[in-house]
């Protein structure tokens, strides 16, 4: 197997979006940046025509033209591009053109996606809530916690002592005392460390695929996996416990009816938080319902916050917490007929 020369290895590593385009604005080459910002693989752009990635922008493909003619570079700042899968990208790119005789002209194209800033910045208030919010529950199930076994200890005392026909009212009190134990301990989420192992995150995918499917037969799944993703370290349980909760949110938005589909992606220098991993295994779990009302997007992780009446809103916050402990993150974005939940899981240690 051949080495990466260091340049290449320089343009893997960009934060930037690359792409070498020729005279006939056929792509000749991407770095993995660019692949994530058009989500396309270079195997796949290679050949195509820029104007298949970046459809609908005819000013854009304008002066990509004139540059190649012209031999004059250019740069255009805040400006939005509408990507081939309909996204819309905002970005700032320049293009630098490149003749190599006598093979041709060629035109170096950089694109700098301007919210990452912003991305961050979310990301980190995100978990700063999600953490205030925790230490918040422990202190609170604390006080709840202790004069709730109280409560039970007191009624089983009484049950020693009542009839039969009185045994009835001390049992609902201790049901209720461990319901709201229950309650309490799935508020506080996980309390053991992940235990880590080598994992291939497409088994652990089908097997939250079949149990869901079991639970929904009406619900059609579609599978997207990337086979190039190598495997992830992680707890088994934990990971599937998250999964799970996600998947079962899915389909109750589709009240009985529409499509899940799981999908895989690796992602390079990924930044999750203030932390920047070489490859993050990027997992998203998508379905086709109504959308999450918008009043909920700023707590939707938050405990008990849910958009259903018989809802626990713990779901999600349990799952952001064993994502977490992977030093990984769940992120979404909603409109109507498409809700995606991204978890990104790192695969190498990051630097700062």
């Amino acid at each position: 197997m051949s080495e990466t020369s260091p340049l290449q290895a320089i343009l893997d590593n960009l934060h930037s979006g690359v792409l070498v385009i020729n005279q006939d604005l056929c792509v000749e080459c991407m770095n993995p940046s660019a692949e994530h910002l058009f989500q396309v693989s270079s195997r796949r752009a290679m050949n195509r025509s820029i104007e298949e990635l970046v459809p609908s922008e005819p000013e854009f493909h304008d002066r990509l033209s004139r540059s190649l003619v012209s031999g004059h570079p250019f740069t255009v700042y805040d400006t939005c591009l509408q990507s081939h899968d309909g996204s819309m990208l905002n970005v700032d790119y320049s293009a630098s053109p490149i003749a190599y005789r006598p093979v041709g002209r060629f035109l170096l194209l950089e694109f700098t996606r301007l919210n990452s800033f912003m991305k961050i910045s979310k990301e980190e208030t995100l978990i700063h809530q999600h953490d205030a919010t925790r230490s918040l529950l422990r202190g609170l199930a604390h006080e709840i916690k202790n004069p709730l076994g109280g409560i039970r200890g007191s009624a089983q005392l009484l049950d020693r002592v009542l009839d039969a026909e009185n045994k009835e009212f001390t049992r609902i009190i201790i049901r209720e005392a461990d319901r709201l134990q229950s309650l309490v301990d799935r508020m506080l989420g996980p309390k053991n460390l992940p235990v880590k192992d080598n994992l291939n995150i497409h088994k652990v995918l089908e097997h939250i695929r079949q149990l869901v499917s079991a639970e929904a037969e009406s619900i059609k799944f579609i599978v997207d996996y990337d086979p190039s993703l190598p495997d992830l370290r992680a707890d088994e349980s934990m990971l599937i416990q998250a999964l799970l909760n996600i998947a079962r949110n899915a389909v109750t938005a589709l009240n009985g009816e529409g499509q899940i589909i799981l999908r895989t992606r690796p992602r390079r220098n990924c930044a999750i938080r203030s932390h920047t991993y070489p490859l993050v295994a990027q997992i998203d779990i998508i379905d086709n319902g109504e959308g999450i009302p918008k009043d909920l997007t700023e707590t939707l992780f938050f405990p008990m916050v849910t958009g259903r009446a018989e809802g626990s809103g713990l779901g999600l916050s349990i799952a952001q917490s064993l994502i977490q402990q992977h030093n990984g993150l769940i992120e979404f974005t909603s409109k109507p007929g498409e809700t995606c939940f991204t978890i990104l899981i790192p695969l190498e240690n990051g630097h700062d």
